[in-house]
């Protein structure tokens, strides 16, 4: 999920529990993360002062400049632009050969300086005027199969090996990557990006400037089934996906359709790679997941949520605005974590208590030295007392 509001949370799928979720929490603060800059083929020249001024920002040193790229603090050169997010990346900052920094209000005075209140955003927003994103080259391939059916809109380009099935409705300035696979009645709003092997199973809704990576599945089935005597019964999954404007889902993650009713993703959403959702969740506004979280069916998650890597959410758990959940928790069945509440562990319990917990599991070697230790007095003043 490269999108400059991935947050970093790929890192926090780097290990269960403890690093991992610090490193969701580390890497917001870090220059490393150079949003999309990796596979954009054309870089723009501005000037300093033109893109300070595009960023309703200040700048000092030479307005005049020309930045010829993006790079991390560590890489930049002569013509490079870079952030420092925080004041403690002062002395790396100090080091870096950036033509311009994009700092905090705070940062001291002596070179090339844009100064921003919020620098990670405001770099993120100046890569996408220095790194735009390639022109769209409308038209269809010669390998694509459409259907007559099917409406394509103004714009739209349709890449090599692509299927799109009777009654979809792809809108204007889309681009469906290479193989992709688009069912029956699927209708995807105007400026989304599908790229290579996307598949869209029937009856599903794509929101406006949606970005779905490669190998992702929406509207599979549920995983639902029921026992009849000796064997399992497929129960049929006949519902939908909703999926809102500016959703960003990353490579490989599922999201099932419902059994009955409808699998809903809301506006602003952020799935990181290998993400599934399962049947009749429901994931409200601008939600953060990390890599390789499962949600069983059921689940709903309030607005503004932040969900770590590894997390698994079991069936109809209900996870409230703005609470945050550690990466390799656990939520059990039907379990509500409050509004603002951070948890952490498995079964997930509030993070305070999880790291006194934690602490006592560290003196557990101590106790029981002590414990051995009392055991032999005692057997001392019995052998006393005999």
């Amino acid at each position: 999920m490269p999108a400059a509001t991935r947050l970093g949370l790929a890192g926090s799928a780097a290990g269960l529990g403890k690093p991992g979720f610090l490193a969701f929490f580390v890497f917001v603060g870090t220059s490393s993360f150079i949003p999309h800059a990796g596979h954009r083929a054309t870089v723009l020249e501005m000037r300093v002062r033109e893109l300070a001024e595009s960023l309703g920002a200040t700048f000092e040193g030479d307005g005049e400049k020309e930045l010829t790229g993006v790079q991390s603090l560590e890489s930049a050169g002569a013509e490079d632009l870079s952030f420092v997010s925080s004041m403690k990346m002062l002395g790396q900052a100090e080091q870096s050969a950036a033509g311009c920094l994009i700092v905090p209000l705070e940062y001291p005075e002596g070179r090339t300086l844009i100064r921003s209140g919020a620098p990670r955003t405001s770099f993120a927003r100046a890569v996408s005027r220095l790194v735009p994103e390639p022109a769209r080259r409308p038209g269809t391939h010669a390998t694509a199969v459409v259907s007559t059916e099917a409406e394509i809109g103004e714009g739209v380009e349709i890449g090599p090996h692509v299927v799109i099935g009777e009654g979809s409705r792809i809108e204007g300035y889309c681009r469906i990557g290479p193989g992709c696979s688009i069912g029956r009645r699927v209708q995807i709003g105007h400026d989304s990006i599908l790229h290579a092997h996307v598949t869209v199973y029937d009856d599903v809704d794509i929101g406006n400037h949606a970005i779905l990576h490669a190998g992702c599945v929406i509207g599979a089935d549920g995983f639902g089934f029921v026992l009849d005597g000796e064997r399992y019964q497929k129960f049929p999954q006949i519902g939908r996906v909703e999926i809102g404007d500016f959703v960003e889902i990353g490579a490989n993650s599922c999201v099932d359709r419902a059994a009955l009713g409808t699998t809903h993703i809301g506006e602003g959403t952020k799935l990181d790679n290998m993400v599934h959702v399962g049947h009749n969740c429901r994931i409200g506004k601008h939600v953060v997941v990390a890599a390789q979280t499962g949600f069983s069916g059921g689940v709903v998650v309030d607005d503004y949520a932040v969900i770590g890597g590894q997390v698994g959410i079991g069936d109809k758990a209900r996870i409230e605005a703005h609470a945050v959940l550690g990466s390799g928790c656990g939520i059990l069945t039907s379990k509500i974590v409050r509004a603002g509440q951070v948890v952490w562990g498995t079964p997930a319990r509030p993070l305070k208590q999880h790291l006194e917990q934690l602490a006592n599991l560290a003196r557990l070697p101590e106790m029981r030295g002590e414990l051995a230790d009392l055991k032999r007095r005692v057997a001392e003043l019995d052998k006393d007392n005999s």
